[in-house]
């Protein structure tokens, strides 16, 4: 079920209604309507899995309270590396086994050894990698004494799979979510106003920027042999954009549809793209990814106390694993060793965390040094999502190649001029909003209302008007 279908608009007042009329007194019959509505917002994807999802639920809320009950630290340990064991086995085989196996079978080839594999002919579960992180999650804080195992198992369960991040995030933690699901929530009409603010501008993000810019990028990636190199830079800017209308748009609606059930979410975006370095980059996109590999991963590996050199390892390893994550493919640890080498300068010169607060905070406009260094950012950005875009690394390479050529300061074939206007209003609006949760959080809270209302009436107006049939969500397939 996507989020920018009639079936979700169906789906979601039903249960809404369902929640705050039916069962507003009773709080465990709320946590059991949320986690039906969940298992059948999952199953409407393939039913199959939800016996993977409830599998995987069981096995981390086992483990969990026997974690906390173990009586010394062998056995904490024993039950620990069971879960993260089972755990990471499942994503291995659906994710990463055909991968590993041909890489390997690859590499034997090379020295003139054959080799005769058995591949798997598996669909991927949509939504394990977030899933799994989030029982991971889970289990390392009980272990390290963060918090006290969840004894309720319905609790949990809304924990792991709760719809709106069930499939692509955000990546939630136990410390922060389920002490929302075990209290009683109370119905807030500015919570739920601001919900459906952050549904619409995820929304518009999604249907008008991200979908209408996969026209062209398909257009150009799928035919690149035949593009100029300005009509190939043109199609890498356009995939950037679509990359992040499309994942902070889900993230939005996520956010915002919790919002309506009177849960807060981690926020996942903080407008990366006014970035002025890639280490502030990192920092803005896909936040809670990035934080817990900072807390799971590289804390552990001794994080920035370690030495410059294993400091260095610690982040090449972060980002390896990074790439890994979003799939199983050359071209992903191709893209994650790029930015791996973009973050290596800053940290260094231990310049990483230089720009913590937004850009021109405190002011309209930026200076002609930050515009240059937001622009600097976007375009290296811009460079390692080829290889994140490209079909694969032999792709990536040959679109490389086809734009340093003689036709790069040419115009491009095609100027889709509509998408553009869309692009620089979409930016105008996330600049004016850029200190806020998200863009139009405060947009014009203090204008007369029929201002206010005509406003929204645009960005609905827009979503119909420009909308591609509903296409899938980019991160699904991770």
């Amino acid at each position: 079920m996507l989020f920018n279908t009639i079936t979700f608009a169906v789906f979601l007042p039903i249960v809404l209604v369902l929640y705050w009329l039916a069962t507003q007194r009773n709080l465990r019959h709320q946590n059991v309507l949320l986690l039906v509505a969940s298992y059948f917002f999952y199953g409407c994807w393939d039913v199959r899995f939800l016996l993977l999802l409830v599998f995987s639920t069981a096995l981390d809320y086992y483990t969990g309270i026997r974690i906390y009950e173990a009586e010394n630290k062998k056995h904490k340990k024993w039950w620990l590396m069971t879960s993260i064991g089972i755990n990471l086995g499942f994503l291995g085989i659906f994710k990463y086994y055909n991968f590993f196996v041909e890489s390997f079978a690859d590499g034997l080839s090379l020295v003139g050894v054959p080799t005769h594999f058995w591949f798997l002919d598996v669909i991927l579960p949509v939504g394990i990698s977030f899933y799994t992180f989030h029982g991971i999650s889970y289990i390392v804080d009980i272990y390290r004494d963060k918090i006290s195992p969840e004894r309720n198992f319905v609790n949990y369960s809304v924990f792991v799979s709760f719809f709106p991040l069930l499939v692509a995030g955000p990546i939630e933690r136990a410390t922060h979510l389920l002490p929302q699901i075990r209290n009683k929530r109370i119905f807030s009409s500015q919570q739920f106003n601001d919900g459906l603010r952050q549904i619409l501008w995820g929304l518009f993000k999604k249907v008008v920027i991200a979908d209408n810019c996969g026209v062209f990028v398909d257009d150009i990636f799928n035919h690149s042999g035949q593009q100029s190199g300005s009509s190939l830079v043109l199609g890498a800017i356009l995939f950037s954009f679509q990359l992040y209308g499309d994942f902070s748009g889900y993230s939005d609606i996520a956010l915002g549809t919790a919002r309506l059930f009177g849960i807060e979410l981690l926020r996942n975006f903080s407008f990366p793209y006014f970035s002025r370095d890639i280490a502030e980059f990192w920092r803005r996109w896909h936040m809670s990814l990035t934080t817990w590999f900072k807390d799971y991963v590289y804390i552990p590996l001794g994080g920035s106390k370690a030495s410059k050199w294993l400091n260095v390892r610690n982040v090449f390893i972060i980002f390896l694993l990074s790439g890994i994550w979003h799939g199983a493919s050359w071209k992903f640890v191709c893209w994650a060793m790029i930015n791996a080498l973009y973050f290596l300068p800053l940290l260094l010169s231990n310049k990483n965390r230089k720009h913590l607060e937004i850009v021109a905070y405190d002011r309209t406009f930026p200076t002609v040094k930050e515009v240059w260094q937001m622009v600097a950012t976007f375009m290296l950005t811009v460079f390692s999502r080829i290889f994140f875009r490209a079909d694969d690394v032999h792709h990536a390479f040959a679109f490389i190649k086809g734009i340093f050529n003689e036709t790069l300061f040419t115009i491009p074939e095609m100027v889709p001029t509509r998408v553009l206007v869309l692009i620089a209003i979409f930016m105008g609006i996330e600049w004016s909003g850029r200190r806020n949760g998200y863009a139009i959080a405060h947009t014009l809270q203090k204008a007369p209302k029929p201002l206010q209302w005509s406003f929204y009436y645009g960005i609905i107006f827009a979503i119909f008007y420009f909308s591609n049939s509903g296409q899938q969500f980019i991160y699904f397939q991770f």
